[in-house]
């Protein structure tokens, strides 16, 4: 199956390659706010960008727009591909929206995912809405924060919103089912993002410390997954730079697509 996604995943690519040209990475990028909540109204899957304010710097980091907006149009792209979801457009451009976690439209979000999470600062009403958010049924997937300073950040701020004396951060076996949606992902996947690899030509980002990545979770009181963290890696890499080098695409952007789209099913059907 691995190999078949392959093949597919390279006769598709110029459907991925085809959206950017409505769009560009990083500060003044194009940023699609819901302006209206019935904007969610055809039922189909649309993918959410967390919108936050940083209170520190990483390195390789830009805060709330690392990945923006590659990551999240290719990623719906390929899931469209790949299985039946049927994905939001606007047009033939997918719907990808950013949102705040004060904007109302956070509550028709089926999926939010946030990168360079160890630069997060939230405020006592943002701290409330993500919780009420996640109570009620969302998902969040926060991905790309490597070594112990993010993660004290980010898990200081979840605190915040979940408090771990009643939601414990915990990692997930390769037995879960999140690894086993569609694909039957066996090795929680390593990927740096594609100018480290360049660089360096290993999978590690900062320090030697940071080898080997997890993909930890804070579950509801029925076992679902409220928030997954890809910790020590950059999924939202694998995606967004498919198409710019065909080593980089074989070695990360298939085990990448695996766990993303696994992930969007689970996040979609629990």
């Amino acid at each position: 199956m691995r190999w078949l996604l392959a093949a597919c995943l390279v006769v598709l690519l110029g459907g991925a390659v085809g959206a950017q040209r409505y769009l560009r990475e990083g500060p003044g990028s194009p940023i699609r706010h819901p302006p209206q909540q019935s904007v969610f109204s055809d039922g189909r899957f649309a993918f959410c960008k967390l919108m936050y304010n940083s209170v520190r710097r990483e390195p390789m980091g830009i805060g709330w727009w690392t990945d923006y907006p590659f990551a999240g149009t290719h990623l719906m792209i390929r899931t469209s591909e790949l299985t039946r979801t049927p994905i939001s457009r606007d047009g033939t451009e997918p719907n990808h929206w950013v949102v705040s976690l004060t904007d109302d439209a956070l509550f028709q979000c089926p999926f939010l995912m946030a990168s360079d999470v160890g630069t997060i600062g939230l405020s006592v009403l943002e701290a409330e809405r993500l919780r009420n958010y996640l109570l009620k049924g969302g998902f969040l997937w926060v991905d790309d924060f490597w070594g112990e300073a993010a993660w004290a950040q980010w898990t200081s701020q979840l605190a915040r919103v979940l408090p771990p004396s009643d939601y414990p951060i915990v990692e997930l076996p390769l037995e879960h089912p999140v690894f086993h949606t569609l694909y039957n992902v066996r090795e929680m996947p390593q990927i740096t993002n594609i100018n480290n690899w360049r660089r360096t030509g290993d999978v590690i980002e900062q320090s030697e410390q940071n080898r080997g990545a997890h993909l930890r979770a804070v579950l509801d009181r029925h076992g679902r997954v409220m928030v997954a963290m890809t910790f020590n890696t950059d999924m939202g890499d694998s995606w967004e730079r498919e198409e710019e080098d065909p080593e980089f695409f074989k070695r990360f952007s298939v085990e990448g697509y695996e766990l993303g789209v696994d992930m969007v099913l689970y996040a979609l059907t629990h």
